[in-house]
């Protein structure tokens, strides 16, 4: 064993936020850490989800031992439905992540296949050659941890999402004695959280958002909307706890929102005094000042249902001026302006709404900056490896583990598919896989071909025209003047007289053909060059141009 080396394969969340997953390999053993999802960028036309590229580990299939999930969060489980079938391989996880992953392959009529193994902090296992042992982290979801993992080479921790915080709604603060331990033990290896390696300080403790959602609840003269991500367990208990002090009701909405708080509930994650959290078809019975409303939306997603209310489109909860409105949750990147016209649209209607920019309504479940070097600071790893962040992230982290003096060539700032091998003594990057997107775009799943993309992008940018051309079967000549039917190209009053010049051109050129009988092949060249040309020189776009030819 002398000989063989550590191998860390970043698959994905690597240079980007989401589609966490690293592979560890070592001789005939590989483990992989998480296995999540990305939501797709605004050029990604059309497509759902996007996860990461899998070949490494399917030509690898016989040496993988097991996918461990750090939380159940989108960002770290949301994978495991679409590549589980393929790989087949046992998943760990907490009590309540393997509650939410079951239900989530529930969904994809996959569950009874999977097989599926609780851990918990502080209880060792072994797969192959690598022993693994859980700890605790805060973060915005219960049952979070990192990983302690016992290789040939040495130890390496990797943090799993994570913060410092001291006063957890769920009582269970990160195991910095835990990680002192290791330090004085001596780690091989550090693979840290870098999310928001670039604020500096120390992120909010979760009772500060308890504290300000209980003073608006207290104060509010009617109903209180609540909106967060239905991940966000400790926060809906903050708001249970908060709406039982002040005596009123809590009514759930949004499908995610209820399907979490029920997982969380039946495993015994929230804590709920009777009577507090109602079904929503006995709202009537009570005044407006003795509810409170949990609902999806905090990113204004079209179908959520505040984004909804927020466009009374909303069959049960319509806003009444009075109404207060939280929105206990930050923006993601990319979301601003869907948040702002969803906080718009609110203030409309006669709500008054509360957001991140007036009250401390949120705080993010990540380390920032003097976390972060705390951790370096406890762990005293030989070698770091940032990680969970985009490029940007990555190399602020690695500058602070170089400011707390680890050597330069031992900090790896890795992107996706690099292929970093590591002895006792040295690490190198040994290479790179290529490492694609692969996209899941309605019942597809694979590499979506790149011109499907860029015709996706042509379609919406400058819309599409269809030549429809009668020819004589016989004669092989074409019948009367083509018609030409446009969509998202030119305006119907505006565009007539274009795609009346345009039907003139096409047959022009197509008289003119040599008098040789038409074929398919030749018309679909010459009207597509012709009219492509055209329509630039009169509108300066280029739609998608379509072809049909009927013989009569």
């Amino acid at each position: 064993m002398a000989k063989q080396k550590l191998r860390i394969i970043p698959l994905g969340g690597l240079g980007e936020i989401g589609k966490n997953m690293m592979a560890i390999e070592f001789a005939n053993d590989i483990i992989i850490i998480d296995a999540g999802l990305m939501f797709p960028e605004e050029d990604m036309l059309g497509v759902d989800l996007v996860i990461p590229n899998i070949s490494y580990l399917l030509e690898r299939r016989e040496k993988l031992r097991g996918i461990i999930i750090t939380h159940g969060h989108e960002d770290h489980i949301g994978a495991l439905p679409y590549i589980l079938p393929q790989l087949d391989v046992p998943v760990y996880g907490a009590k309540l992540t393997k509650g939410l992953i079951s239900a989530k392959l529930k969904e994809h009529r996959y569950s009874k296949k999977a097989t599926l193994r609780t851990i918990q902090p502080g209880v060792k296992f072994t797969l192959g050659n690598f022993k693994i042992e859980p700890f605790s982290v805060c973060h915005s979801i219960p049952d979070g941890m990192g990983l302690i993992i016992y290789t040939p080479m040495g130890l390496v921790v990797h943090s799993g999402d994570f913060k410092i915080d001291y006063t957890p709604v769920d009582g269970k603060p990160t195991e910095l004695a835990k990680l002192a331990q290791l330090g004085a033990q001596g780690v091989l290896l550090l693979l840290a959280d870098s999310t928001y390696a670039e604020l500096p300080g120390y992120t909010p403790s979760e009772t500060v958002v308890g504290e300000a959602l209980e003073r608006i609840i207290a104060e509010a003269p009617g109903r209180v909307i609540i909106t967060t991500f239905a991940s966000l367990i400790s926060r809906i208990q903050q708001v249970i706890n908060a709406a039982a002090k002040h005596n009123r009701n809590v009514f759930v909405i949004g499908r995610s929102m209820k399907d979490t708080t029920r997982i969380a509930s039946e495993l015994g994650y929230l804590n709920s005094p009777p009577g507090v959290l109602r079904r929503f078809d006995e709202i009537g019975r009570f005044p407006h000042n003795k509810i409170v409303l949990l609902t999806t939306g905090s990113q204004g997603e079209p179908t959520s249902a505040l984004v909804r209310i927020a466009n009374r489109d909303n069959s049960q909860v319509k806003i009444i001026p009075g109404d207060t409105v939280v929105m206990s949750a930050t923006p993601v990147p990319g979301n601003e302006a869907l948040v702002n016209r969803t906080i718009d649209n609110l203030f409309r209607q006669g709500a008054h709404v509360v957001y991140e920019r007036l009250a401390q309504v949120h705080v993010h479940g990540h380390g920032s900056q003097e976390e972060l070097k705390l951790l370096l600071s406890l762990v005293k790893p030989k070698f770091f490896v940032p990680i969970h962040g985009e490029y940007r992230h990555l190399s602020l982290h690695a500058r602070l583990a170089k400011a707390l003096g680890m050597p330069e060539t031992n900090v790896f700032v890795m992107e996706n598919g690099a292929i970093l091998e590591l002895d006792r003594e040295k690490g190198k990057i040994a290479g790179r896989l290529p490492t694609g997107n692969v996209y899941v775009d309605g019942l597809v799943m694979g590499d979506l071909a790149s011109v499907i993309l860029r015709d996706r992008k042509l379609l919406s940018r400058d819309g599409i025209v269809v030549v429809i051309i009668a020819i004589d079967k016989d004669a092989g000549k074409i019948v009367g003047r083509p018609d030409i039917v446009s969509r998202g190209f030119v305006d119907m009053k505006e565009g007539e007289s274009i795609l009346e010049q345009g039907r003139d051109l096409v047959k022009t050129t197509l008289d003119h053909s040599g008098g040789r009988p038409l074929e398919w092949s030749f018309i679909n060249t010459k009207v597509k060059d012709t009219l492509s040309k055209f329509f630039y020189e009169q509108t300066r776009r280029r739609p998608m141009i379509i072809t049909t030819v009927v013989e009569v």
